[in-house]
């Protein structure tokens, strides 16, 4: 049985418009609600699931998002049942690019030539993704393991995901796109293989392991070889002039403008780039997160030359958006200061590990990072194209790469 449930949403930011928010479906072997506004979801089936370590598939965060970004960016939330009781969730977003919107240096995977002129040459394409367009890992997707195992998990994921799609009443998606996925994982995620999803590997994620005996930022200096640890008083050196301030969200506001400046820097460097935030996203961010995103900003002479944003994520520091004036940055190693005081923010909350995420895997590596392999997972919504993509899926890898091992010891 259906039912549809009518409610007003937002309309390009002005008025309101009468829309489906609310669709109930039957999935293989359990029941799902899918809204299309955070506002509509029961906080208390939604709670129940949050498994307290993923902040960002918290109400708050997601809600930040929404209210933010929903003049570019559709969102679509899912609550699976078990008769009456909540056992997974997942958060998605509907999002369209075109291929002038990518250049491919930082897709999420090096793609041939021959892929880019099949399937991106003057195409707009619509997505449905289940994930986080803005941070890397595992936070569109879970479930508990003790009332549903990972197969059954999975084929009611794929059915919804289909069902969602189909609902769309114009422009359906043409993707659907699962991302990512940490290595221990893989033995359930592949399940959603099973349902015509199509998996490809992409840039690794740099990850910092932090020892239980690193108590300070000197401990952590103590630590490397010779060579490494030269290098970073450089850095430490060549930066003593940048002043480093730990922004609120008033300051957030006040520097709104060189905020938005500094993050097109990066963005504009970058060749996937679908997906922007903005100083008001991260004005909400930290008014509604608190501790749990910090927000750092660099100053030059009274000047903000750069911010850097991450999570806190219990026993996890995961780095996130960065914005640089790269007129300063040689001179001054603005960058590579700020990859060494995110290993300093990670010690001093005493985790365990710092995510550094994707691309300049040489310079994170000599901070001490190392590459951890992750996976994506793609379905085609027509089933002949679906059958398509498989070889060119499988044309598709990681984009090759160099590391560094700063330490005197191999980390485990």
């Amino acid at each position: 049985m259906k039912y549809i449930e009518l409610s007003f949403i937002r309309s390009s930011g002005k008025g309101y418009m009468l829309e489906k928010i609310k669709k109930r479906c039957k999935a293989k072997t359990l029941q799902y609600d899918y809204y299309n506004h955070i506002e509509d979801i029961p906080t208390q089936d939604w709670n129940s699931l949050h498994f307290g370590d993923n902040l960002f598939l918290s109400l708050e965060y997601l809600k930040t998002l929404e209210d933010t970004l929903y003049e570019s960016i559709q969102f679509r939330y899912i609550i699976f049942y078990n008769k009456k009781t909540p056992v997974a969730l997942a958060a998605t977003q509907l999002i369209k690019f075109n291929s002038a919107q990518l250049k491919f240096q930082e897709f999420p995977c090096k793609i041939s030539d021959a892929i880019k002129n099949t399937l991106f040459n003057n195409l707009e394409v619509r997505v449905l993704v289940c994930g986080n367009l803005f941070s890397c890992g595992e936070h569109g997707f879970a479930y508990d393991t003790k009332r549903i195992n990972a197969k059954d998990a999975f084929e009611n994921l794929s059915i919804a995901l289909r069902d969602i799609r189909k609902s769309e009443n114009s422009d359906k998606p043409s993707f659907i796109l699962l991302k990512e996925f940490w290595p221990q994982s893989f033995a359930n995620s592949d399940y959603i293989k099973e349902h015509d999803f199509r998996e490809f590997k992409i840039d690794v994620n740099m990850v910092l392991h932090i020892p239980e005996n690193w108590h300070t930022f000197e401990d952590y200096l103590s630590s490397m070889r010779t060579k490494f640890r030269t290098r970073a008083k450089k850095v430490l050196k060549n930066s003593k002039n940048i002043v480093v301030k730990n922004f609120d969200d008033n300051d957030i506001e006040t520097f709104k403008k060189e905020i938005n400046k500094l993050y097109l820097s990066v963005i504009e460097k970058a060749d996937f780039k679908i997906g922007k935030l903005n100083a008001s996203t991260f004005k909400h961010l930290k008014q509604n997160l608190k501790d749990s995103f910090v927000f750092k900003g660099y100053f030059l002479d009274e000047k903000l030359v750069g911010f850097t944003t991450s999570f806190i994520l219990n026993d996890i520091v995961e780095a996130n958006h960065i914005g640089i004036d790269y007129t300063h940055n040689k001179e001054h190693d603005i960058y590579q200061k700020m990859l060494y005081d995110y290993v300093q923010l990670a010690i001093s909350k005493k985790t365990k590990e710092l995510r550094l995420g994707r691309t300049a895997e040489i310079i994170k590596s000599c901070v001490g990072a190392k590459p951890i392999a992750m996976k994506l997972y793609v379905r085609h919504g027509n089933s002949i194209s679906n059958t398509i993509l498989k070889p060119l899926v499988e044309l598709i890898s990681p984009s090759e790469y160099e590391v560094r091992n700063p330490f005197k010891l191999q980390l485990d």
